[in-house]
């Protein structure tokens, strides 16, 4: 029945669709951008957006496909789209200034870009604007005041437009359950119990091969970061309302990784495995007992989580929380519930037409679309009313949009459902459990009797001035460095003369000057800054606690 209604609904959706698709393929020669045609046409302006490369050639480039066709045909303005390499933003967008040709709505996730561009004066200020010209993202600013916060700037305007995200755990520890059980386990609560786990899980065969090929735990790519989190070894962090360099926590977990290495706990060629996937390998073929992850949940079910159970069906895994450790006991980074993605440029010559661009993409229909395509012929309502992917082509016709989504606010956050659990087919065994992990992370990482382990979430941290942001860049590798070298020095280096040759290094490298902007910007902005205290208060409100 799935079969025969989804080729009845492609065939009435793909006539409707492909007669959209040839009125657009006649393109209207478009005004330059920023003038206002005549007559009641539409308006014209810039605008970039990502480019991953990921186009299909059969569905032409980044910046004309069928999806930028259907975005003109439906959008009140004309917009010429400047398309921006994913991992080169910056430096594209500072050719671009340089030249003049700055698109006029600018989308990055990236905090620290955006307060260069405010720091230049690029970037034009958009109460009266939106106050003027919007109705739909003026309204959401007025049901979610938080926007209006994450997106208001020092001198009191507000610059920055964005999006609400549906709040998930996006780190986590997770742990072979079957292996804990087998040797007789508890799951670790302090990080000197991880290490015993880890200890154990190395040393003991707990996949009973006989065989000395299993280890304990992952410190590479993102499992060290996730390591971090747990020592709170974050740089500087808040305690007491005070902004502090953690000095005790980078030694702490420096000793931690240095006994780890020291062991054979762990894969000793770690520092090579760059991009982790030397570690997600031994994950999913059985070989490693703890994996800290950066993940989407849905995600990790459907690639790890089904990789590992298709080559050991019979192993357990869950997640933990973060164990305590001598700095405290944290929570996981979250998904950022207020994403400051968009500015306009200040040399834009059509800004009302630009703020009506920005209310057609946080309209939910369009948020629909370009995030799951046609009804009928790429997604399907379930019985909730909330769109599911069909089997086809979504993924080389759709997903290559994605980043087309940056104002589009989650269903979750805006309609109460529809969210990251709406992912999982309960149908399908795999992704059943899949699910049951997710809200097994949600309730251990949602205890918001934790602290958060940072200051706020990385895309609303305060940006140093540039020149000192540069300076602390190359201070802090050359720290980072130090770190690494007691790990794996054994007895001839240690955690603690790294500590004091880091010092040295901070006191030279200007490392007091931004201890002091630091502390000033907290203590003259905590209370309008979106802090992690607001991240706690969304998850409360998402939550219904």
């Amino acid at each position: 029945m799935r079969t025969e209604r989804k080729w009845l609904t492609m065939g009435m959706t793909v006539c409707l669709a492909g007669a959209v698709l040839a009125a657009c393929s006649a393109k209207d020669n478009h005004n330059d951008a920023g003038e206002q045609g005549t007559g009641g046409a539409k308006g014209s302006i810039t605008s970039s957006l990502y480019d991953r490369g990921s186009v299909p050639a059969k569905e032409g480039t980044m910046e004309d496909n069928r999806w930028t066709d259907w975005i003109n045909e439906n959008s009140p303005v004309n917009v010429k789209y400047v398309p921006i390499p994913r991992w080169e933003s910056t430096e594209k967008f500072n050719t671009l200034f340089a030249s003049g040709k700055a698109p006029d709505l600018l989308f990055e996730y990236s905090a620290g870009p955006k307060d260069t561009w405010y720091q230049q004066k690029q970037l034009l200020p958009l109460d009266d604007l939106i106050n003027e010209h919007s109705t739909e993202y003026k309204q959401l600013l007025e049901k979610y005041p938080y926007l209006k916060k994450a997106g208001t700037l020092s001198d009191g305007k507000l610059y920055y437009v964005g999006r609400l995200n549906e709040v998930t755990p996006i780190r986590a520890i997770f742990v072979r359950k079957d292996w804990l059980d087998k040797l007789n386990l508890d799951v670790p609560t302090t990080t000197e119990e991880m290490f015993q786990v880890a200890q154990a899980f190395a040393q003991q065969d707990p996949d009973g091969n006989g065989k000395d090929d299993t280890y304990g735990m992952a410190i590479s790519h993102q499992s060290s970061r996730t390591l971090d989190q747990v020592f709170q070894n974050m740089g500087f962090v808040l305690r007491g309302d005070q902004i502090v360099r953690a000095w005790d926590s980078a030694v702490a977990a420096t000793e931690f990784r240095k006994r780890l290495y020291d062991e054979g706990i762990i894969d000793r060629d770690y520092l090579n495995d760059k991009n982790g996937e030397k570690a997600k390998q031994d994950f999913v073929t059985g070989k490693l007992g703890i994996y800290p992850v950066l993940l989407k949940w849905e995600q990790f079910t459907k690639n790890e989580y089904a990789t590992l159970k298709q080559n050991v069906p019979d192993a357990e895994i869950i997640p933990i929380a973060y164990p305590e450790s001598p700095a405290g006991a944290f929570n996981p980074t979250y998904q950022n519930p207020v994403q400051m993605t968009a500015a306009v440029n200040r040399g834009a010559k059509n800004p009302e037409a630009v703020v009506e661009f920005i209310d057609f993409l946080v309209k939910p229909s369009t948020a629909t679309t370009l995030q799951f395509g046609l009804e009928g012929v790429h997604h399907e309502r379930d019985a909730s009313g909330c769109p599911v992917i069909m089997d086809g082509e979504h993924k080389s016709e759709v997903g290559y949009m994605t980043d087309a989504t940056m104002l589009s606010s989650s269903s979750l956050v805006l309609e109460g459902k529809c969210g990251t659990a709406n992912l999982f087919n309960t149908d399908i065994p795999l992704e059943k459990e899949g699910l049951e992990l997710f809200e097994m992370g949600k309730e251990i990482y949602f205890d918001l009797s934790r602290p958060y382990s940072e200051i706020t979430h990385s895309e609303h941290m305060p940006q140093l001035p540039s020149d000192l942001d540069v300076t602390m860049g190359q201070t802090g590798k050359a720290i980072d460095d130090l770190w690494v070298k007691a790990i794996v020095s054994g007895s001839a280096y240690s955690a603690q003369q790294a500590l004091e040759d880091a010092k040295k290094i901070w006191e030279n490298g200007r490392g007091p000057e931004a201890e002091e902007w630091m502390s000033n910007w907290y203590a003259e902005n905590k209370d309008t800054a979106f802090l992690a205290k607001d991240i706690y208060d969304f998850v409360r409100q998402q939550e219904g606690q």
